[in-house]
């Protein structure tokens, strides 16, 4: 059993693909494309946190979007982009809120579709994990964007996260809202 976190998948959306530089002639394509790598890794015995914007279409795509959702193995959790619609919302998650705290292995998470410069336990070594942004930022040393965009449109775990958070620079506005209180009480 693992945790898998994505975001920004963008079924049905075809704009997606000219917006975001996406490396596919057509939706069908896409959406095969991100289907497939989602049923490559997520297993079974696993729960697949989509951080927001599973896809673009209302209720008159439904059907097409449930018969995606089915493909995906097990516990599916939606974490609410701006995207997201009631159709999309009564596909039939494990969960559908809008932010969550988890614990993964020993690693605190907190994950939302928008990224957060703090968050409950950011100076505990917690990190929060957001989409939104597509490849226009990857994050900071706290916040790592899980984004199909800047993973290679594949599901991540929390191993990879973690060495990619270890490369990231401070926030820059991380002082301005988180400050050294130990300097302060000097």
């Amino acid at each position: 059993m693992g945790n898998w976190y994505t975001a920004d998948p963008h079924f049905n959306h075809s704009a997606i693909i000219k917006f975001c530089d996406r490396p596919f002639k057509d939706v069908a394509q896409m959406d095969q494309a991100l289907l497939h790598n989602l049923e490559s890794c997520v297993t079974w015995d696993d729960d697949l946190y989509i951080l927001g914007d599973f896809s673009f279409g209302g209720e008159s795509s439904r059907s097409y979007l449930q018969s995606c959702l089915d493909r995906i193995p097990d516990r599916k959790h939606l974490i609410v982009g701006n995207h997201d619609t009631k159709a999309t919302f009564s596909l039939g998650w494990t969960s559908v809120q809008t932010l969550v705290e988890i614990t993964d292995g020993d690693q605190k998470l907190v994950l939302c579709h928008y990224p957060m410069i703090t968050f409950k336990d950011a100076r505990r070594g917690a990190l929060q994990l957001f989409g939104h942004v597509h490849k226009n930022w990857q994050g900071s040393h706290n916040t790592v964007n899980v984004g199909v965009d800047v993973w290679n449109f594949l599901p991540i775990q929390v191993a990879k996260i973690q060495r990619r958070a270890r490369t990231l620079p401070v926030n820059k506005h991380w002082r301005d809202v988180e400050p050294d209180r130990r300097r302060s009480e000097e």
